[in-house]
């Protein structure tokens, strides 16, 4: 498409691919090159799309002085994801979780909490179990052509209330969850906590099959991890779900058939 099709309003899409590691240097280039046109005070990317774009960035020197913020939206934003997308750009990370149905949820500030948008919806958290992890339920208060009633978004969610309000923590698809060896649900959110502070490591897929043998497959940064790294990881996974780690890097991880990455994933017999 051209660049006047990609152009809606004051919004400029430059990146329609589905499989963000497969795109070569010249579109990588015509991204870089319309941005840099643009001159955004803040990009809105897809956290795994982002990434890529930014190691190449980081690779060819690239840099966009109008930068403010990164936001990312549409899917589950790692740790890994942010360290890079804040080294390369080197402006704040903000997270905004939503969805097509029910709109703008909630957003992050400075200080890294998920805040409510009480203007858009309610949100309840049902069926909470003994960490207050449960299924994410919201109402819609402005949709008045599709209003949502309880609404099951199909995330798990945590509230955390404080005495300067509620936060929320988004632990991921429910489907995603792993299980640990005791029985316990190791949600994406807790997964992904086990790779703070590890370098290396651009993007991810934790995969346990049926007997609850895990696979870590990754795509390197553009450094790979050492040895001492992974090693860092896997024992802190393994210690949160009981079961040894394989690990293998990858150059290409593919999405789901919905276009999103899925960072955990566990086997499910039909």
């Amino acid at each position: 498409m051209s660049r006047e099709q990609r152009t809606i309003s004051n919004s400029l899409f430059v990146n329609l691919a589905r499989i963000p590691f497969l795109l070569n240097d010249h579109d990588l280039a015509r991204m870089a090159a319309e941005i840099s046109d643009w001159s955004p005070l803040f990009l809105d990317v897809d956290p795994v799309h982002g990434t890529r774009f930014a190691l190449y960035c980081e690779q060819h020197g690239l840099k966009f002085p109008s930068l403010k913020f990164i936001l990312c939206s549409y899917e589950f934003t790692s740790v890994v994801h942010r360290r890079i997308l804040a080294r390369v750009f080197g402006v704040p990370v903000f997270n905004l979780y939503g969805s097509t149905e029910t709109g703008h949820l909630l957003m992050e500030n400075p200080d890294g909490e998920m805040k409510p948008v009480y203007e858009t919806a309610f949100l309840e958290i049902v069926d909470p179990d003994a960490r207050g992890i449960g299924a994410l339920v919201v109402t819609t208060l402005t949709n008045n052509f599709m209003p949502l009633l309880r609404y099951r978004i199909g995330d798990l969610a945590q509230k955390v209330e404080s005495a300067y309000g509620s936060d929320y923590i988004i632990h991921g698809r429910a489907r995603d969850a792993l299980k640990a060896r005791d029985g316990r649900i190791v949600t994406t959110w807790q997964a992904d906590q086990c790779f703070t502070g590890a370098n290396g490591i651009a993007h991810y897929e934790l995969r346990q099959e049926e007997n609850g043998e895990v696979t870590l497959r990754f795509v390197p940064d553009t450094h790979p991890p050492s040895a001492s790294d992974l090693q860092a990881v896997t024992s802190r996974l393994k210690s949160l779900l009981g079961f040894g780690i394989k690990t293998e890097a990858m150059s290409v991880l593919v999405p789901a058939a919905s276009g999103k990455f899925r960072l955990t994933a566990r086997f499910v017999q039909t």
